[in-house]
């Protein structure tokens, strides 16, 4: 019988990275983060920082293809699919493809919630026992249209919603909306308004994280990547850094949109795109928007923090494109002009893309490596990491620790590719 891990290193010092520290110290173990670059500079730099279990339902659903198609040849498409010689990618979109429809809809749909709705609990919990300050506000989340015949047409998403999740949305329609939201120009057709979520931001939240991680005693190694894992008898011994070997008795993979150079070393498939997101940060503006909102039918988000105001969203699958496109950016800013009586504030404080992890079937990749008895993956989150953060660091240390696992890790597993 193996003996119980005592020491984990933690490859990725993103917010799914340091949730998976900050819960397996929690539980006793001594626990090592490497991170290529600084902690918390990847993608969960400057997300829009929602915390949302509304959004259980997958990006690989009916329509969705349709959709995808559309985006191969419009010009200023939310969705942009920059075409090129890439087996993944074909592969990831035929997979994509083969998850689009109603059945896989609702049964990823239903493993989405279950992260979600253990990852808003543990938020509450997080915050409260650490004292982390990172401008937490539990205000809700506006789903605003600018057509009637699309604001009308998503009772139909409320009430699968709420029929298939038990989640429903307010129906805040005309002047009610405006009323409720004067950041807003009148003539919209109306909004849902989902009363469940939050939303923090989310540098604060990394900075926090850091603070605490220090305090109990976790180890973070900055601008130190993980070149590659040392072998022994089946199991991983230790990773090879610029610093040299880092051995351990466990190791976790949390290394967002870069985890698919793994696959090979954990025998495990990974298909994982990088799903480029953009945002614009400002200060808030004279007429700041109070609620959080996302403009559906432009895939832009916007979050009002109480130190700032942020832009952001749209998804561009480019590869590993460090490129910051202007004429990404202006599509937030075009889309908050059509919403907003003041839309944009001066100085940008950030102009910033990240990469998503996108699965094809929208689910993240939880659980142990088929190679190496030792290694646990937690990857491609897609595009809730900030929101499934706390569920998937909880889950991970129970798994690692041998513990009755605080939900079923069977959606997430790793061989289901």
């Amino acid at each position: 019988m193996t003996a119980a891990p005592k020491t984990v290193v933690v490859i990725g010092g993103g917010v799914i990275g340091a949730a998976c520290a900050y819960y397996l110290s929690r539980r006793g173990l001594e626990v090592t983060i490497v991170e290529q670059g600084g902690f918390g500079s990847g993608c969960s730099h400057a997300n829009c920082g929602y915390v949302c279990p509304s959004h259980v339902l997958p990006m690989a659903a009916p329509g969705a293809v349709w959709m995808g198609l559309k985006a191969l040849v419009a010009r200023n498409s939310p969705l942009k699919i920059r075409p090129r010689l890439d087996p993944a990618l074909w592969s990831w979109l035929w997979q994509f493809t083969r998850n689009c429809n109603a059945t896989q809809m609702l049964s990823a749909g239903r493993a989405i919630q279950a992260l979600l709705a253990s990852s808003r609990r543990l938020y509450d919990e997080l915050l409260a026992q650490e004292r982390i300050e990172c401008e937490w506000e539990a205000k809700g989340l506006l789903f605003v249209f600018q057509t009637d015949a699309a604001f009308e047409h998503y009772a139909a998403t409320d009430e699968l919603m709420g029929r298939e999740f038990g989640i429903r949305a307010r129906r805040l329609a005309g002047d009610a909306l405006v009323a409720m939201e004067p950041a807003l120009k009148p003539g919209l057709p109306g909004a849902w308004l989902y009363e469940t979520d939050a939303h923090l931001r989310p540098d604060r939240l990394m900075a926090e994280l850091k603070r605490v991680l220090a305090a109990r005693g976790v180890t973070i190694r900055e601008q130190c990547p993980a070149k590659r894992i040392v072998r022994e008898n089946g199991r991983a011994r230790a990773v090879q850094t610029p610093a040299g070997e880092l051995a351990a008795d466990a190791f976790v993979l949390a290394a967002g949109a870069l985890s698919p150079r793994w696959s090979r070393e954990l025998g495990c498939r990974m298909p994982i795109q990088p799903g480029k997101g953009y945002s614009i940060t400002m200060p808030r503006p004279a007429r700041c928007p109070a609620t959080p909102m996302i403009f559906e039918e432009h895939r832009v988000g916007v979050t009002p923090f109480r130190s700032g105001y942020r832009l952001g969203s749209t998804m561009e699958f480019a590869g590993y494109d460090r490129a910051l496109r202007p004429d990404r950016l202006e599509l937030l800013k075009a889309a908050a002009r059509l919403y907003l009586h003041e839309p944009l504030a001066e100085p940008v404080e950030e102009e910033w893309f990240g990469w998503r992890p996108m699965t094809p079937d929208s689910l993240p990749i939880i659980g142990a490596s088929p190679a190496l008895s030792n290694v646990w993956i937690a990857a491609g989150h897609n595009m809730l990491g900030l929101s499934m953060a706390p569920g998937t660091g909880r889950l991970v240390a129970e798994l690692i620790t041998g513990e009755q696992p605080h939900l079923d890790v069977e959606p997430y597993s790793p061989l289901r590719f």
